[in-house]
């Protein structure tokens, strides 16, 4: 059972996650300040103290946190025992960018930490694309997987910073299903240069 006191922790860490995402789209995560942050919350810094060692603290336990959310969405998905997979595992993982939208946006702006794309990149291609390469390809294919690799991984993060860019105009269904759409071009032009 959820207590007052527990209520309140999840309040304040809500309140400085929230103001530190408003400052980082604002300028650059050493520029900000924890007397800064506090009183864009109106909580004082020994409060601050109670939950973090300091600004980068709290970036890290807030990536940490994003980074845990997007694990356990691969944890739940396996290439042999998914119907239609991947598109099950895409659209969860676009909804929890869109219900975090603001902290992705500025985790991955300029004024963010370049670690964190880093960070998406690896957990990416150990739980998702390493998993399936072992599902559906043969030994053969493995000289080869570091390029294929990197260009899947380099092409789904470029499709999460361009979704945000342009304001989410599509919802995560309608986002993954045009990566089915690319896809599905990119078969049949594989298709007719064979023919």
């Amino acid at each position: 059972m959820e207590t007052k006191t527990d209520r309140r922790i999840k309040r304040t860490r809500y309140l400085l996650v929230h103001a530190l995402t408003s400052l980082m789209l604002k300028k650059s995560i050493k520029d900000i300040t924890v007397k800064e942050l506090c009183e864009s919350v109106d909580i004082n810094r020994g409060t601050f103290y109670l939950h973090y060692k300091d600004i980068y603290d709290m970036l890290e336990q807030t990536e940490q946190g994003l980074l845990e959310q997007f694990e356990q969405v691969f944890k739940n998905y396996h290439p042999d025992h998914t119907p239609d997979f991947p598109y099950p595992l895409f659209v969860e993982i676009f909804q929890i960018i869109d219900q975090n939208s603001n902290l992705c946006c500025a985790l991955l702006s300029p004024n963010g930490d370049i670690s964190f794309s880093v960070k998406i990149k690896k957990l990416f291609e150990h739980q998702y694309i390493h998993e399936w390469m072992v599902a559906h390809h043969s030994a053969d294919f493995l000289p080869t997987y570091e390029y294929f690799s990197n260009f899947l991984v380099s092409g789904c993060s470029g499709l999460i910073e361009s979704w945000l860019a342009h304001g989410k105009k599509e919802t995560p269904e309608e986002t993954y299903q045009q990566t089915d759409l690319y896809r599905n071009d990119i078969c049949l032009s594989d298709t007719l240069r064979t023919v």
